[in-house]
């Protein structure tokens, strides 16, 4: 059927592709799909890996002998493995919905056209994010003005405001939300905190999910703030202690000279190139799991949270 014959009848629609072109799609995204997925399932390998044979024949998705020992040497930590477990899902659970609440009160004033002060907020938003105090005030002000210092406070609260968040916010607020449906609901009643989570935040759901995605990101994978402000190992999150782990064997096999035969030995044996990608496997995979979490508020915010025309 031709196009002037299927505009005739009815049936044309602008979303219908022909078998090839779905096809070649198809293939594309597969393609796609398989250099995302294949760097990790090479790492997974690598992780289960035996030490020689990494000395032998290198990375390999075939590696010359198994070994389990990467993961026996994590799971040497007993306690404090799954006590750093614990504080990085409790870092990343209370500082994504603390940020995210505090970006969207935060962009939401500055997506209204009658707020008077909301160029003096955008230019302070946007200043702080060119131009930072720097590390040693950052440090001064948190550890001995506020007292941030061996605490969860001290892992939470310095990334709790993100500029670069609030601009994406309020852009979002502009393009999904328009100005009429709050005074609509204004004229009908809503006072401004039933308007934003009644009416507002449905629609910007999706919005919402990526900045808590990226939030989460970000608070998941922070090990720098620890490094600066804990001192005590109970509030050691994940990242910092598989680092720590891994910069000790490190240490120790660069030194392996300096002791005995015996203790050269089995320093030698010690799993670092393995060990390195099973950390890499325990810092991934809980993260990775979140992602189906976070699509279904994405596609949820963009069914149900739509405004018809």
């Amino acid at each position: 059927m031709t196009t002037a014959a299927a505009r005739k009848h009815g049936s044309f629609r602008l979303n219908v592709v022909s078998r090839k072109a779905e096809t070649l799609f198809h293939v594309i995204l597969g393609v796609f799909a398989l250099a995302c997925i294949i760097p990790f399932i090479f790492v997974v390998i690598i992780s289960f890996s035996s030490e020689e044979s990494i000395r032998q024949v290198g990375y390999s998705f075939s590696p010359a002998a198994w070994s389990l020992d990467a993961y026996n040497q994590v799971f040497n930590l007993g306690d404090a493995l799954w006590r750093s477990y614990f504080n990085s899902f409790l870092i990343t659970i209370v500082g994504t919905v603390a940020s995210v609440a505090m970006c969207v009160l935060y962009a939401y004033p500055l997506y209204r056209k009658d707020y008077r002060l909301r160029g003096f907020f955008s230019f302070l938003s946007f200043f702080t994010m060119i131009f930072g105090g720097g590390l040693i005030p950052t440090y001064i002000i948190c550890k001995n003005l506020l007292g941030m210092s061996n605490n969860y406070a001290a892992l939470i609260v310095p990334m709790l405001v993100s500029p670069f968040n609030i601009i994406i916010m309020r852009t979002f607020f502009q393009t999904s939300v328009p100005f009429d449906l709050i005074e609509a609901a204004t004229i009908d009643g809503s006072g401004e905190y039933t308007t934003l989570v009644r009416i507002i935040l449905p629609i910007v759901k999706p919005g919402i999910a990526t900045i808590a995605l990226l939030t989460a990101l970000g608070y998941w994978n922070e090990w720098f703030l620890c490094l600066l402000y804990v001192t005590d190992r109970k509030l050691y999150p994940l990242q910092y202690l598989l680092m720590e782990m891994q910069r000790n064997a490190e240490f120790l096999a660069r030194n392996s000279s300096m002791i005995g035969a015996s203790g050269a030995s089995a320093i030698s044996s010690l799993p670092s190139q393995t060990m390195r990608m099973a950390v890499v496997v325990f810092i991934v995979l809980p993260i990775a799991c979140a992602y189906p979490f976070f699509q279904r508020f994405v596609v949820a915010g963009l069914t149900i949270g739509s405004v018809k025309g």
